[in-house]
């Protein structure tokens, strides 16, 4: 199981950098990044990864993403630089997309590599101090402190000086109400995963971390 979360954890990590470019508007005041969908699911695999399989795994999981991103953003740059075939007339847009994305990925590397560890440091000190109860306390108070950080930092880094600062705040609230809103959706989730991920173990007879 923890081959397959670390596999859809990098996933989507990587697939909310590229839907990150596109801004959509719930209502008047609630408007977000398209990454958000998916961005939102990387946090419950981590909590699960840390709970059932220990803090270093969790902490290996943030790393192997961030070493995904770093390695998309050299693609992503390499591929703008090519030369274009004559006959492909769409250079100018997949610049306007992928330099955005450029920008996009680096302030996703910044504020996921922050935001990730301060999950994982805070869900950790909260079993320490609680023990295997209270998983529920652990993955909301985690998921809600370290979103908070990754909502402010990414949202600086990646539109700061394209949009006015009173939509940029207008975006780290409403993104950050919905990331809040989604956290306390997921505990549901998270049992489930670490239900799923124990039961896998037992059946094969491997062995959890457990620090």
């Amino acid at each position: 199981m923890l081959l397959y979360l670390n596999g859809a954890f990098v996933g989507f990590l990587l697939l909310a950098n590229i839907l990150a470019v596109k801004l959509f508007a719930v209502n008047e005041w609630l408007v977000l990044p398209a990454a958000v969908i998916v961005y939102i699911f990387t946090f419950p695999i981590t909590d699960t990864i840390a709970e059932v399989y220990g803090k270093e795994a969790a902490r290996r999981t943030v790393t192997a993403g961030f070493i995904a991103q770093l390695c998309a953003l050299g693609f992503i740059y390499a591929a703008i630089q090519l030369p274009s075939a004559p006959f492909f007339t769409e250079q100018a847009s997949f610049e306007t997309i992928f330099s955005a994305g450029f920008r996009v990925t680096l302030a996703s590397i910044v504020s996921y590599f922050i935001s990730q560890n301060l999950d994982v440091t805070i869900f950790h000190a909260l079993k320490n101090r609680h023990g295997g109860s209270k998983l529920w306390l652990r993955n909301n108070a985690s998921t809600m402190v370290s979103q908070l950080v990754d909502t402010a930092l990414f949202i600086t880094i990646a539109f700061y000086g394209t949009l006015p600062l009173s939509v940029l705040l207008m975006m780290i609230v409403s993104q950050y109400a919905f990331k809040w809103l989604a956290a306390a959706a997921d505990t549901p989730l998270v049992y489930f995963l670490v239900w799923l991920c124990r039961r896998e173990n037992a059946k094969t007879g491997g062995t959890l971390q457990t620090t």
